[in-house]
């Protein structure tokens, strides 16, 4: 078998210059390859270019499933890029191996590491305070000493007084080189934050993990930053977290140059001297160059009335750019310190780029989602020296520093059935010390760009888009489809016009979403990515105050929704919003360490408020979208963190407050209850991930082991819940019950179990789940036919249509699949946009700002509506009624 096949740039042209080389994943159907020596990459005139690839998942036989795919950096990406095997053809004659002009090299000693890409070096030291020693182009040293700083804050105060701050250091205890070119370096480092000022104590707070991408002719260096907060929330208040670089600069200060990007591609060009604007001309060619960036003519070429009054022109030491919501960005310098900082301009959105240079070059560096992320803040300190700062804040020392605590007292629900009752009236499950957030995490991306000179504004432009939006690469929907990943799932198709109504329905839907999260502000430091849960339709706002309705936090699934909508869709605005909620919810939504490390927090008006610390949440069924479409390291990390997450039902018993058994279940590890929906189905996905991954036989054999126990019950997955044994990864197939949840099936259930029946030959297994989808929405009569009683707890007709469907054509049953249409159709809103949202503009007084009138359903039906409809559209797309 062989591959051939087009990748086309996901925002459609391709980028001005791929400075920084691109990686992206892709699939390959089973048998096809081998392994990723067999892949080869060419451009669009048929040539073959420089790649490097490395398996990131396998098939059950062996053979590869997915990889990742690196190209270096070039001035001329092509417009397109075409993805061969060993026996494919190329659209060209040349076929032969393609070397890169220049190769990623890495020398190693005992106390370091040196990363060269042929056009910058990058020396990293084994252990200390310093990220890296020094970053170089050409020889010429443009930043050293990067280092991460944090700011904390002992209290809040309300009114008069003050609060004291203490600066903290990354500090690095271990560095890994996780590959090694020769098209594309990896370097991760990981340590914590230690207090400058060692008499305060040694206390380290804020574990990190920093990785540095390189790539071969790369002039720039991507950084991804991740933290965890392991805080006290009742002292320690957050107020500063950054990076900080050294530049080293030596010519005059009217060769030294601040560019920082405003919004809408504006720029803010100016020299730490100007030579703009004087009541005297130093010459149109001296103003010129210094305009340019460039050097200026040498001063006795310079009209005397200015060169001999130079010392008289101030030189500006200090710039800063803060951006504390995601409305406004205020820009401001100084001569120095001790002395009043002049404004210079606001704006409403800065890009999050800035850049300090002088004649032997400089540092540039950009922040991804630097607005939708505040606040953020740009410092240039001490340019008027030859040691200037740039430090990239990524959370603002100006803004009001962090304060994770709790948002109520407990409202006195101290008993199991007081938190019941608090259930019943603000759908939010409390208990005392669960709205903790010591263990969540944070992600941030960065660009570095190493300048030999001052570039010209234009290339900085390209430069800031590149950061904000990095290029992708990647496979066509057609493609991803006939690789057969991910299950049930289908390209776009408008061929009829039932079809083309229901693509209609999806395209609204997501819009209608993409529109709420710039219309109701959901931006913000541990908030972009997440959407809310439901709607106030008497305030006019979404329940951001309400107990449970407020932050979604994955319920019912709205990434998958999503990245099932980009699968067959290819949208880049689609990925995007994908990308940003696989961010968040896989970092702020779930704990990176502590007792519940592995779980994720149920939605609430924290996202880590509510009691309810379950696998539901931090499933990897979320995460690997993500992590196999871009080969995301990070990603990688989260999916590594889950693989003994089956420890946890030992821990904290998931259905604690409602067990029917609570009198005498006690948690033995070997016998814990576990549910067959959310919770087999996070375990399975967990397992099958690092399975593919890994080849992991932990792994495996759990997964394997614990699908043939469903089999093997009685009532398979009606048994609702059975005992597993942690030592042995297996159930007792003993239980005889039948318990049935609404929930079962929406949390990743129905996506895995697809995977796994085309994936691995169980026929009891199969059984099992087909009885389960041709069950739940059967008529009583057949219910009881089947296994003695009617199935209690059937909700979510719409969402679970697809049970029905999937059953429906895995048993070639036209009937089966018309009863899906018609439980499908009893969601009628959905069906029907006038009925699920009022589209009308509220204006003030009656609301803060102007907005338009929200759903009658909640994120939940609309995720699952969503789902429902690729899904059923895949498998009995041909008996959708006319």
């Amino acid at each position: 078998m062989t591959v051939n096949t087009t990748l086309r740039w996901i925002d459609g042209d391709a980028p001005f210059e791929l400075s920084g080389g691109t990686t992206w994943g892709m699939p390959f159907a089973r048998g096809a390859l081998p392994g990723s020596d067999a892949v080869a990459v060419h451009d669009s005139s048929g040539q073959r270019v420089a790649s490097q690839a490395w398996p990131l998942a396998t098939w059950p036989d062996g053979s590869l499933k997915w990889a990742g795919v690196a190209l270096p950096a070039t001035d001329s990406p092509s417009p397109e890029y075409r993805v061969t095997s060993d026996g494919g053809a190329a659209p060209a004659a040349d076929t032969a191996p393609a070397a890169p002009v220049t190769e990623v090299t890495v020398t190693e000693d005992a106390d370091s590491l040196t990363v060269s890409t042929g056009t910058l070096d990058m020396v990293i030291r084994r252990s200390g305070s310093a990220l890296f020693s020094t970053l170089s182009r050409g020889g010429t040293v443009v930043s050293r000493d990067g280092r991460l700083v944090s700011l904390r804050q002992d209290s809040l105060v309300d009114g008069p007084g003050s609060a004291s701050r203490e600066a903290f250091t990354g500090e690095v205890a271990a560095v890994v080189l996780e590959q090694s070119g020769p098209v594309r370096a990896v370097v991760r480092l990981e340590g914590r934050h230690r207090p400058d000022n060692q008499a305060s104590g040694t206390r380290s707070w804020l574990p990190f993990v920093v990785r540095f991408y390189f790539y071969a002719g790369a002039r720039s260096v991507k950084m991804v930053h991740s933290f965890i907060w392991d805080g006290e929330a009742e002292q320690d208040f957050l107020a500063g977290l950054g990076v900080r670089f050294t530049v080293p600069l030596e010519s005059e200060l009217h060769n030294r140059h601040i560019r920082i990007a405003g919004a809408d591609g504006g720029f803010l060009t100016e020299a730490v001297r100007g030579l703009t604007g004087l009541r005297r001309d130093p010459g149109e060619d001296v103003r010129r160059a210094q305009l340019a960036g460039k050097p200026t003519p040498p001063l006795p070429d310079w009209s005397e009335l200015v060169s001999r009054r130079l010392h008289l022109i101030p030189a500006w030491n200090d710039y800063t750019l803060s951006q504390l919501s995601a409305d406004g960005f205020e820009l401001r310098k100084r001569t120095a310190a001790g002395h009043a900082w002049v404004g210079i301009s606001g704006g409403t959105r800065a890009s999050g780029f800035c850049s300090l240079s002088d004649t032997r070059g400089g540092l540039g560096v950009g922040i991804r989602d630097f607005w939708q992320s505040h606040p953020g803040q740009l410092d240039i300190r001490d340019a008027a020296t030859d040691e200037a700062s740039l430090t990239a804040w990524l959370h603002s020392p100006e803004a009001q520093p962090m304060d994770l605590r709790f948002y109520h007292d407990g409202l006195g629900q101290d008993t199991f059935d007081e938190q019941l009752e608090g259930l019943e009236i603000t759908y939010e499950d409390y208990e005392p010390g669960f709205g903790n957030p010591t263990g969540i995490a944070r992600t941030h991306e960065l660009t570095l760009f190493a300048h030999g000179s001052t570039p010209a504004t234009e290339s900085l432009a390209a430069d800031a888009l590149a950061a904000s939006t990095p290029a992708l690469l990647q496979a066509t929907p057609e493609y991803l489809h006939t690789a057969r990943v991910f299950g049930d799932w289908a390209p776009v198709d408008r061929s009829t016009p039932a079809r083309a109504e229901l693509e209609d329905r999806l395209d609204f839907l997501f819009d209608f979403y993409a529109g709420q999260v710039e219309q109701r502000r959901w931006y913000g430091f541990w908030n972009y990515g997440d959407v809310m849960h439901t709607y106030d339709f008497d305030r006019h706002v979404w329940r951001y105050d309400v107990g449970g309705y407020a932050w979604d936090n994955s319920e019912l699934s709205p990434d998958l929704w999503l990245w099932y909508s980009y699968l067959r869709s290819g949208r880049a605005d689609v990925f995007r919003f994908a990308e940003a909620m696989t961010r968040h919810t896989g970092e702020v939504d779930v704990y990176h360490l502590g007792p519940w490390r592995g779980l994720g927090s149920r939605h609430n008006v924290q996202h880590w408020g509510c009691s309810a610390k379950q696998l539901r949440i931090s499933t990897p069924a979320y995460r690997r979208f993500y992590y196999y479409l871009t080969a995301d390291e990070r990603t990688g990390d989260l999916l590594t963190e889950l693989v003994d997450s089956d420890q946890n039902f030992l821990g904290l018993d998931p259905v604690r407050k409602v067990r029917a058994d609570a009198d005498t279940y006690r948690p033995d590890r070997n016998a814990l209850g576990v549910g067959l929906g959310t919770d087999w189905g996070s375990l399975a996905a967990t397992w099958l991930t690092d399975w593919e991954r890994t080849g992991n036989p932990r792994s495996r054999d759990r997964l394997l082991g614990t699908m043939a126990d469903i089999g093997a019950l009685k009532y398979g997955f009606l048994t609702g819940e059975a005992l597993y044994d942690l030592d042995k990864g297996r159930f007792d197939t003993g239980r005889e019950r039948i318990q049935v949840s609404h929930l079962s099936a929406v949390f990743g259930l129905v996506e895995i179990c697809s995977e796994l029946v085309d994936l691995v030959p169980d026929t009891a297994f199969e059984q099992a789940w087909l009885q389960y989808c041709r069950l739940f929405l059967a008529t009583e009569e057949e219910q009881i036919d089947a296994v003695g009683q009617p199935l209690p707890g059937i909700y979510l007709t719409q969402a679970h249509s697809r049970l029905s469907a999937y059953a429906a054509a895995r048993l070639a049953d036209p009937a089966l699949a018309a009863r899906a249409w018609a439980s499908f159709a009893e969601g009628g809103e959905l069906l029907n946009h006038e009925a699920a949202f009022t589209l009308r503009t509220i204006e003030p007084p009656y609301v803060l700002l102007p907005v338009d009138e929200a759903p009658t359903v909640s994120t939940n039906d609309a995720s699952q509506f969503g789902l429902a409809v690729i899904q059923n559209l895949a498998l009995i797309g041909d008996h959708l009624p006319r």
